[in-house]
């Protein structure tokens, strides 16, 4: 028998219309999605289900409104045979939901205050996040190093193999970007975003997330919860609440984190939540493993019956 990860997307995996035939066939949903009106004080399933996208792309709409797609997808989906998860940036707080760390009551501030302090901290300090295709992380990074003269720059994102996202200041990222073309990367592509995430630049969102963290009750996870900062499995709660803090200001170690769940014995690797950008990464870290989503009504009808 297959051994199960879940994992959960983040921010870029919105769409409008997310959510919508779930709670159209399922009572179960529809009340996750009441609960999580109610508590933001906020119309987020009418911006999951109509948007309009301008609105749903908002960093402050979209953490949530990720989150609780996920969720809902999750009681849907739940067999209890999940040995481990993971979440990418904001679906680490997905994960940790999911494998007991967290309430969804607490999961769902959390990510609302996390993404009103990312936007807000992309406003004061302008910064901008750039993709990059075939260089070798090592070379990224020393890149990196040298374009820091320009400006703030790190790697925040190591996605899969070949392809990596650069963050930090406009002169420090578009330094970067020219060695990158420089070294012969075969694609630099500056990213539409509302601030330069996982870099120093957030560090004003990291301080106002640490505070609510510290007033969050976290307890133990059930499962292993790869750790995006370290790309290792956590289940203690003051660990998961250091790293969460951390995770703002840190690079995403996506592929290690895929790499590390395949080598602990994940032969299956499901995403929970919308969209697909998990299931392609996925796709390329762990060749061999079997790759599938739930996203839909019908995405979660198939994997619940297989």
């Amino acid at each position: 028998m297959s051994t199960r990860a879940w994992i959960f997307p983040g921010q870029g995996s919105q769409y409008v219309g997310m959510g919508m035939d779930l709670c159209e066939r399922s009572a179960i949903a529809r009340e996750i999605f009441d609960r999580a009106d109610a508590l933001l004080g906020i119309p987020l399933s009418r911006i999951c289900f109509e948007g309009p996208g301008d609105e749903l792309k908002q960093t402050r709409n979209t953490q949530p409104a990720i989150f609780l797609h996920s969720m809902a997808a999750a009681a849907l989906a739940d067999r209890g045979d999940v040995a481990m998860t993971a979440g990418h940036s904001l679906g680490e707080y997905s994960a940790l939901v999911y494998a007991g760390a967290m309430t969804f009551e607490d999961g769902l501030r959390l990510v609302r205050l996390r993404g009103e302090s990312m936007q807000r901290a992309g406003e004061e300090q302008k910064g901008t996040m750039a993709a990059v295709v075939g260089l070798a992380p090592a070379v990224l990074e020393a890149l990196c190093v040298e374009a820091s003269a320009a400006g703030v720059v790190q790697c925040a994102n190591f996605n899969s193999p070949g392809q990596i996202v650069i963050s930090g200041s406009v002169e420090g990222v578009h330094k970067a970007m020219e060695l990158a073309k420089a070294k012969g990367a075969k694609l630099v592509k500056e990213l539409v975003v509302s601030g330069a995430f996982h870099s120093p630049l957030m560090q004003s969102a990291r301080e106002g997330l640490q505070k609510a963290l510290s007033a969050t009750q976290i307890r133990d996870a059930h499962i292993p919860v790869y750790a995006n900062v370290t790309a290792k499995p956590v289940q203690k709660a003051e660990e998961i609440r250091t790293l969460l803090a951390a995770q703002l200001t840190s690079a995403v170690r996506w592929e290690e984190s895929v790499a590390a769940m395949a080598a602990a014995g994940a032969s299956t690797f499901v995403e929970i939540g919308p969209g697909k950008v998990l299931q392609g990464l996925v796709k390329r870290i762990a060749v061999t493993a079997e790759v599938l989503g739930a996203d839909t009504m019908r995405d979660i009808e198939q994997l619940t019956s297989a």
